[in-house]
């Protein structure tokens, strides 16, 4: 469904694997661009491109992926479709499109997971497993676009990946409810700031914990009710406290060990935990007794489904929610880029403006 690769482009490439990444990262001229879409494929001119986590794992090295390098990373940007394959509608040419990085892949699907489900084996990420859309064009499956209209190429391209791994968490799998109260850890990552965006749109009261001062500030702007300066200690009394004691209906934790218990003691009874990641480690300590005493529910969820996509890039187009942008630069700054990401010292998406 990829392209073959013919011209050449600028891209932003990583060279080796690893850590910090930053130094290995460089802006070529000398990059084979896709020239030919694959059926059932599209080639895309990025206008804008943004960074994720995910940016820093392929840097540093996947655990259980053996990825080569050099290579392009990115698992969000916006751009102009310019070419599709066969057996493509070419209507699609010429539209300004976002996309989903999960690929639906056909081998050694079951029956009941399918492959637009990220619960196929072994599913591939456009970022990851493919070269990514760091760079002036990139190779997508037609079924993972989805079009945006006029929207601000730059928070079009900080939207899709986050946007769609919360809205599956929260909605789908958490089937999170308007009213209810919700937690959200480590804010300023792509993931927190779209979980508070979402939460914002059901009007459920949202309190959130940074271990930066200034990235609760900016939280209060976008909407949280209630703030908690993460300074590693027991934090779950304030939360419960600011929910009326009762706990909240729902945690959103994307750092893992160094707050999943905190989240854990923070939750009402019938609560739920969902999780899509964890930045600060796996081995997290637990409670099981609190879990099936207060009948809790622990999800973890990964990116989403075409369906989805579709579901949470709707609201995007008609302007229900936004991604947080925290820098916009440009491809020659892209050290920059990854040094700032390296740091977590941004809020929201930083994003490079190819145009």
């Amino acid at each position: 469904m990829l392209a073959r690769y013919g011209l050449l482009m600028r891209a932003i490439v990583v060279s080796r694997q690893a850590w910090p990444v930053s130094p290995n990262v460089c802006l070529r001229a000398d990059w084979m661009e896709p020239h030919a879409p694959a059926p059932g494929g599209a080639v895309v001119r990025t206008l804008c491109s943004a960074f994720n986590h995910m940016d820093l794992w392929v840097g540093r090295g996947v655990p259980g992926l053996n990825l080569a390098y050099p290579r392009v990373s990115g698992c969000d940007a916006c751009g102009v479709v310019e070419q599709v394959g066969d057996g493509v509608n070419p209507d699609w040419i010429g539209k300004r499109v976002i996309y989903n990085a999960a690929i639906r892949v056909d081998r050694h699907c079951t029956p009941d997971e399918g492959p637009r489900s990220t619960l196929a084996p072994e599913y591939e990420l456009i970022g990851e497993h493919h070269f990514g859309a760091h760079a002036e064009k990139f190779s997508v499956p037609v079924d993972n676009l989805a079009a945006v209209g006029d929207a601000d190429p730059v928070e079009a391209a900080g939207f899709g990946l986050c946007a769609l791994t919360a809205w599956s968490m929260m909605v789908t799998k958490g089937q999170l409810r308007p009213g209810q109260c919700v937690l959200i850890t480590g804010i300023g990552g792509g993931v927190a700031t779209s979980a508070l965006a979402i939460a914002r749109h059901l009007n459920c009261p949202v309190c959130v914990t940074s271990r930066h001062e200034w990235k609760l500030d900016r939280a209060r702007q976008l909407g949280a009710d209630e703030v908690v300066l993460d300074a590693g200690q027991d934090w779950s009394r304030q939360v419960r406290a600011w929910s009326g004691k009762r706990g909240v209906d729902m945690a959103v934790d994307s750092v893992g060990k160094a707050t999943h218990l905190n989240c854990i003691k923070s939750l009402a009874r019938g609560g739920t935990y969902v999780t899509p990641g964890c930045t600060s480690g796996p081995d997290a300590t637990t409670d099981l007794a609190r879990i099936f005493w207060n009948q809790l529910r622990i999800l973890g969820s990964t990116m989403g489904s075409n369906d989805e996509f579709k579901e949470v890039t709707a609201l995007f187009r008609g302007r229900a929610v936004a991604p947080a942008i925290d820098q916009v630069m440009k491809p020659e700054q892209c050290a920059d880029a990854y040094r700032r990401l390296e740091a977590g010292e941004q809020f929201g998406k930083i994003v490079i403006d190819w145009r």
